[in-house]
């Protein structure tokens, strides 16, 4: 599985649809195809994803040990 195909797994539902609007007019204006750009939106929502659960963990694990 190459990177832009893993950057465009995460987009379902309404994330696919920001990845649509975004990646024309996006690829218009930068060197990137619309598929690249559609992968970035996609490799975001995935980061952002795992930076709220990893924060959720740490909070949890912090009020257990205190």
């Amino acid at each position: 599985m190459d990177a832009e195909a893993l950057g465009t797994a995460g987009l379902k539902g309404w994330r696919a649809k920001v990845g649509d609007a975004v990646a024309e007019p996006a690829a218009r204006h930068t060197p990137l195809s619309a598929n690249r750009v559609r992968a970035a939106v996609g490799a975001l929502f995935f980061l952002l994803s795992v930076v709220y659960v990893t924060g959720t963990v740490r909070r949890m694990l912090e009020r257990r040990s205190a």
